[in-house]
């Protein structure tokens, strides 16, 4: 199983409708698809239609409890789509891992062995704390969404050099596939200046699909739905697909006969 974190230790920059997007249209391209929501919010659970009451065992039982991964994971009502869900309880993780042994390894541990699924996506909370770390430490590669922003930029630069950190105590395979440009708007000029300043610096890193800034997408969570299934004409669903089949043409070989 492929293992992909997005992360980016900055929020609102969308990184959690990035996640359940993303998710849904690789699902819908074919490959079996898991969502792990490392994030105490549970937003990512919540857009993806799975209700708070119904989340009996989460991510916090994945880490904390090392409940067998196949308990924790939740079918949604998208075909090829499970998730293991976030509940509040994951708010306290972060002090219960520093006491515990190998506290960064803890997810990779979790997702040792598992085939049931060809691809899984880790949606991380907005920080570099343990629980992010737990998300690199166990992904084979990383997304960063980027709002297109000025201090976007800065904590792009703190978040390549932790993935600099990971890579030499951690988890030295770990790779980029890519950055995603987020919230963009064509109608401010400092968007596009952002945009052309991350490609110069990032170059091909970055992807050439690009998510604008969309109602639907704002809309659709509030319907516990992916925008790709709210409204899968809007701009913003489009992007997305063209997002997906990007990242798949970015994917090792091997793996794209999944």
């Amino acid at each position: 199983m492929l293992r992909i974190a997005i992360a980016n230790q900055k929020g609102g920059v969308g990184k959690t409708t990035t996640a359940i997007n993303i998710t849904t249209a690789m699902a819908a391209a074919g490959w079996r698809t898991l969502l792990i929501d490392l994030d105490a919010q549970g937003n990512a659970s919540t857009g993806i239609g799975i209700d708070a009451a119904d989340r009996d065992r989460s991510s916090y039982d994945l880490l904390i409890e090392q409940a067998p991964l196949d308990e924790c994971i939740h079918p949604t009502t998208i075909p090829g789509l499970d998730v293991v869900p976030a509940t509040q309880d994951l708010s306290g993780a972060e002090v219960e891992l520093v006491g515990m042994g190998d506290r960064t390894g803890r997810l990779r541990d979790a997702l040792k062995g598992h085939n049931g699924h060809d691809i899984c996506f880790i949606d991380c909370p907005p920080s570099l704390g343990l629980l992010t770390l737990n998300a690199l430490t166990a992904a084979d590669m990383l997304m960063v969404p980027l709002q297109c922003e000025f201090f976007a930029l800065e904590g792009l630069s703190q978040l390549l050099q932790t993935v600099d950190s990971v890579q030499q105590r951690f988890n030295p395979d770990l790779g980029i596939v890519g950055v995603v440009l987020t919230m963009f708007d064509r109608r401010n000029r400092l968007t596009d200046q952002v945009a052309e300043d991350v490609r110069e610096c990032l170059g091909k890193l970055v992807f050439d699909a690009v998510i604008p800034r969309n109602v639907r997408l704002s809309e659709a969570p509030s319907h516990g739905l992916p925008a790709l299934i709210y409204d899968n004409a809007c701009a913003g669903s489009r992007a997305y697909i063209a997002l997906a089949r990007e990242l798949i043409g970015r994917l090792p070989e091997q793996r794209k006969a999944a």
